[in-house]
């Protein structure tokens, strides 16, 4: 069946059906669900090679990712993938992954954008102050932020209440009546990292505690940087009680310090993991954690505010913040008694 053929089928002319198919704005929800739906009954494929020269689009939306190696096991980073995969793939549409080395990392957007190489683009890892959000706000480039930053206009965001969930995590931890608690931060310029320390001081000043700055580390993003982190704490006149580590990458590396120190977590120090740890680790099923639920769905959202924002949705309802939650472990217990 061909386009004309369709159109004939619905009673409309092949221009309305194109459109509707391509998701232009002007064709009325009723029209476009009618089309949409006759399309996939009927078994019509458009001829995408046809399709892009037509309208410019290539029916891909990217996501440029300064890899590293832990990334590749994150299952909340690959639950995610998966489930933007799996939206854009019901509105007949891909996804590219491009890697980056992150210091060429916004030479590699400016090249995607100027080659028209994808419709739009998903940004991870979003930065407090992010030149790559300014770049593609200032070039009108349609995009989804996974994450808040500080811009001067309105722009399509997902994110969870990363302050909120670390709140959790502190005062779980003085309720339970530690007072030296210890704070392992991805970099500071990376704005969930901030808003967690945010959090954290937050839920310090809530429960009386006070805030010493020796007990807040923070560096990059993998299991080397979440070592040293633990082993500056450990070496304290006073070592923390308690840890909260702001990532799960990172907490790898921080669960290794503690094995090495001679600490079992849970026994000899508590900790609470952002993301919680990977289902592969043996400690997966009782290290205490912040989660961020449903990761697909998560992805899934992602997907359809990039897909509601290429349809010419206004920018200001394109925001969604989740709450985190907290899931208790084996891994967060009274102070062990001196």
């Amino acid at each position: 069946m061909n386009l004309r053929q369709l159109a004939a089928h619905l009673q409309l002319s092949p221009t309305t059906v194109s459109r509707a198919l391509n998701g232009f704005p002007e064709v009325n929800a009723e029209t476009r669900e009618r089309v949409v739906e006759a399309a996939r009954q009927l078994g019509y494929r458009a001829n995408t090679v046809a399709r892009r020269l037509a309208t410019g689009k290539t029916d891909s939306i990217g996501i440029i990712y300064p890899f590293e190696p832990s990334d590749l096991g994150d299952p909340v980073f690959l639950d995610i993938i998966a489930g933007i995969t799996e939206r854009l793939g019901e509105a007949s549409m891909d996804l590219m992954i491009v890697s980056a080395a992150q210091e060429h990392e916004l030479d590699t957007y400016k090249r995607m954008v100027s080659a028209g190489r994808v419709d739009g683009l998903i940004v991870a890892r979003t930065q407090v102050q992010d030149p790559r959000l300014e770049y593609l706000q200032e070039k009108g480039f349609p995009f989804v932020a996974h994450g808040r930053s500080a811009l001067a206009d309105p722009y399509p965001w997902f994110d969870y209440d990363n302050e909120y969930g670390m709140r959790l995590a502190v005062e779980r931890l003085t309720t339970l009546g530690h007072q030296r608690i210890g704070l392992v931060s991805a970099p500071l310029s990376m704005n969930f990292a901030a808003q967690r320390r945010m959090g954290y001081l937050l839920g310090l000043n809530a429960a009386g505690v006070a805030v010493d700055p020796d007990y807040m580390v923070h560096g990059g993003l993998t299991p080397v940087d979440g070592a040293a982190a633990t082993r500056k704490l450990l070496a304290l006149p006073q070592r923390p009680t308690a840890l909260v580590v702001d990532n799960n990458v990172s907490a790898l590396g921080v669960i290794s310090a503690l094995r090495q120190a001679g600490l079992l977590p849970g026994h000899d120090i508590s900790i609470i993991v952002f993301g919680g740890l990977p289902a592969l680790l043996p400690d997966s099923a009782t290290v205490s954690a912040i989660m961020q639920p449903q990761a697909r769905q998560a992805g899934r959202t992602l997907a359809e505010l990039m897909l509601a924002r290429l349809a010419g949705e206004p920018t200001p309802s394109l925001n969604r913040l989740w709450k985190p939650e907290l899931v208790p472990g084996g891994t967060d217990l009274p102070p062990p008694r001196t």
